[in-house]
């Protein structure tokens, strides 16, 4: 047994102290000058103004709220929605997340792409909506190291540690109510037909830290299509923020 607990010891000490990040969280983080890239993503609590816009082009409505810690408390603390699941926010304080509505008010259908929208600052940068997967890896950055062995101890069998001990039953398993939230919440691609309204969540690594301005641009929302499909018409909608807890220039 004592060589069982040693092993467990030294694979815990391993996984925490050089275990591999996900090649997610590898990557820069923006589109932008490489200067910036130490003051993206860093948590923040971010203040913006207007907190809530609406515009309206070809009878295709859009409403961008910026959603605050306040906004997201609230927004996955309703039961009726979430049921089960309500109650945690899944994002973390890297992101930036916004609540997106859209409205076909047309008589024909639009088409809308998220992976098309684009968020930027006043520094240079660009930034694409995250999906799960980012998410997810960064919960797994955020995990505690028992947390993160539970992958790697969950498929032992008896004999991998050379006696019969249950080793995967030693860690439960990993809760997927943040995969859940994730994905009930976030606003999806495709087709939105006359007089529907679609609506949700977007994320996005939290801006340059010095960023006095922001500009969320939903881009890209596609209509008046041919027969064979083709949208002989597009809408970009941008949104301006203001930062109202942008550091002080010297």
């Amino acid at each position: 047994m004592a060589r069982v607990a040693g092993i467990l010891a030294a694979m815990l000490l391993v996984v925490g102290c050089g275990g591999r990040k996900s090649s997610l969280l590898l990557e820069r983080r923006a589109r932008g000058p490489l200067a910036e890239y130490p003051g993206v993503s860093i948590g923040r609590d971010w203040q913006l103004e207007p907190a809530t816009q609406t515009q309206e082009q070809g009878q295709v409505a859009v409403t961008s709220t910026f959603a605050s810690r306040h906004f997201l408390k609230e927004f996955f603390d309703n039961t009726q929605v979430f049921g089960p699941y309500a109650g945690k926010t899944p994002f973390f304080p890297e992101n930036i997340v916004f609540y997106v509505k859209i409205s076909n008010k047309s008589q024909q259908r639009i088409r809308i792409d998220p992976a098309d929208f684009v968020l930027l600052d006043d520094r240079g940068n660009q930034y694409s909506p995250l999906n799960v997967d980012y998410v997810s890896a960064l919960e797994e950055a955020h995990a505690p190291v028992s947390t993160v062995t539970r992958g790697m101890l969950s498929e032992a069998r008896p004999g991998y540690f050379g006696i019969g001990l249950p080793v995967g039953k030693l860690f439960g398993g990993k809760s997927q109510d943040r995969f859940a939230l994730i994905k009930l919440s976030s606003l999806q691609a495709g087709y939105l037909y006359p007089g529907v309204t679609h609506d949700g969540l977007l994320s996005f690594w939290s801006p340059s830290s010095s960023a006095a301005n922001i500009r969320l641009n939903i881009s890209n929302v596609k209509t008046d299509f041919e027969p064979h499909d083709w949208p002989k018409t597009s809408h970009d909608f941008p949104f301006a923020f203001r930062v109202l807890n942008a550091p002080e220039t010297p």
